[in-house]
């Protein structure tokens, strides 16, 4: 049993404080650019596939990156890593603030992807390193978590606040960063692995090689690609994933010990984060265009229609601490995923939702993510030893940021697709506006921004009803995936310890 000396106190919760900032910061960047889509898309004129890169390309470069940078930060101090990704993220917050076209966009958010990557592992291996006693550690990570799922929530809330007032690259600009670089020197000690391996460039390379790719692929279908070249570009990426599994296998100190996956509970645990975090930011990216552009509201109303799940989604993570000392993990966990498909079913059940309706699921599905993203991150850190943590808490992120990669990666490009097949554009556009009325929603309503009433009144109300449409397919398909990853939790984390 640990001694009295070994629990935590005013100090280390003073720098579990500190810890937040990057997390609340890294959370909300993955999703308040949601509700500057439509000012985006309206302004740069952009295709679906470039809206979607905007988007991707940072948790893409993130999830990339995030194995190499937590066995980075093991190496050369997860404190240094924490303060030098910070600097890093200003500066390519500011060139994304002011960027002038959707290109350098796209390459901003790449730069923040990069520099993001360094903030996450240090935050969670920082915190397993600094809670040693069990029940601290798991109400810690529910803090941690909480404010992981509550950032992502709460991005499209001050995006519509700033978008209410500024324009759309404002949403960049967060002051957290200069509260982050003063409190953490102060408050959150160093540490590192006391026996790191050397830096494994080929493992970083494959690991980056496996990602791009299979998301490019899918991006590649939903745009009409040929089927030949996405399973050709698909296949890359998954011989890049089979060779980095072989290269750590091979390896007496590897960047990523795959064998964790052997171990049920583990392997679950990540499945469950990557899903629930799927589910979440694949709602987000459809709902924001949804409360803007269909219903109209601004984006302070469209973020406020989101508020009581943004409350729910912090006091389930917390609430998962004390239920889960009475209730077996898994079934606290599959019940949350199903949360999660009931919220989807709620959007495929009411076409044309309205903001009430979206508000309600919104509120299920974030008590749904908030309790299965503590659960599932306490039994991931758990598993290793402190020296580790920053493995696994790569490993935690890596899953993190593949779902939200994949939430709007599969479901927007579902989103995009069914779009274009179910809108029907009058007869008399021309060809450039009839590619631009297709690609998007807020390319369909600039275009009808040039025509005659009554042609713009017919290309709005097919535009609407294509996009809810798509909506309705998109939810229904999340929907069955959620029901699938609760029959998974209650399979794979049935020996977790509670």
């Amino acid at each position: 049993m640990l001694t009295i000396t070994q629990r935590a106190g005013r100090k280390e919760w003073t720098a579990l404080a500190a810890l937040m900032l990057p997390v609340l910061l890294v959370a909300v960047d993955n999703t308040v650019l949601s509700f500057a889509l439509p000012a985006i898309s309206l302004e740069f004129n952009t295709s679906g596939t470039t809206l979607l890169w905007i988007i991707d390309i940072y948790p893409l470069v993130l999830a990339g990156l995030l194995v190499a940078m937590g066995s980075l930060g093991d190496r050369f101090g997860r404190r240094r890593m924490l303060i030098t990704g910070a600097v890093g993220f200003a500066a390519f917050s500011a060139l994304a603030a002011f960027a002038p076209s959707a290109e350098v966009l796209v390459a901003a958010r790449a730069g923040l992807g990069i520099f993001g990557a360094m903030l996450m592992p240090a935050t969670l291996s920082l915190i397993r390193n600094i809670f040693t006693d069990r029940g601290q550690r798991r109400l810690a990570i529910a803090v941690w978590a909480a404010g992981f799922s509550a950032g992502a929530a709460l991005g499209p809330i001050l995006g519509g606040l700033l978008l209410e007032h500024f324009w759309w690259g404002s949403v960049f600009l967060l002051a957290v960063l200069v509260l982050m670089l003063i409190l953490t020197p102060l408050f959150v000690p160093e540490s590192k692995d006391p026996a790191p391996g050397a830096v494994d460039i080929w493992s970083i390379f494959l690991s980056i090689a496996t990602m791009l790719p299979v998301v490019y692929a899918i991006k590649n279908l939903a745009n009409g690609g040929s089927l030949v070249a996405t399973l050709g570009i698909a296949t890359l990426g998954v011989t890049a994933g089979w060779l980095f599994t072989r290269r750590q296998l091979r390896r007496p100190q590897p960047m990523l010990d795959v064998r964790l996956f052997t171990v049920r509970p583990f392997t679950g645990a990540v499945l469950v984060n990557l899903l629930a975090v799927f589910s979440l930011v694949g709602f987000l990216y459809f709902v924001s265009q949804h409360l803007q552009l269909v219903l109209g509201l601004s984006p302070l109303d469209a973020g406020l229609v989101l508020l009581p799940g943004l409350a729910i989604t912090i006091i389930a993570g917390l609430l998962a601490v004390p239920l889960v000392r009475r209730v077996r993990p898994h079934l606290v966990v599959s019940v949350a995923l199903l949360l999660s498909a009931t919220a989807y079913w709620l959007v495929a059940a009411a076409p044309g939702a309205s903001a009430g309706n979206l508000m309600l699921a919104f509120a299920v599905l974030g008590a749904g993510v908030g309790a299965s993203e503590t659960l599932s991150n306490d039994l991931i850190l758990s598993s290793v030893p402190a020296a580790k943590a920053g493995a696994a808490s790569a490993v935690s992120e890596t899953a993190y940021e593949v779902g939200s990669v994949f939430g709007t990666a599969v479901l927007g490009s579902i989103l995009v697709a069914a779009y274009r097949q179910n809108i029907n554009l009058p007869a008399n556009l021309t060809a450039s506006q009839q590619a631009i009325a297709s690609e998007t929603l807020g390319g369909a309503i600039n275009t009808a921004a040039e025509l005659p009433g009554g042609t713009a009144d017919s290309l709005l109300e097919s535009a609407f009803h294509a996009f809810d449409s798509g909506v309705t397919v998109t939810a229904g398909i999340a929907s069955v995936l959620m029901v699938a990853a609760a029959w998974l939790a209650f399979r794979t984390l049935r020996d977790a310890q509670p």
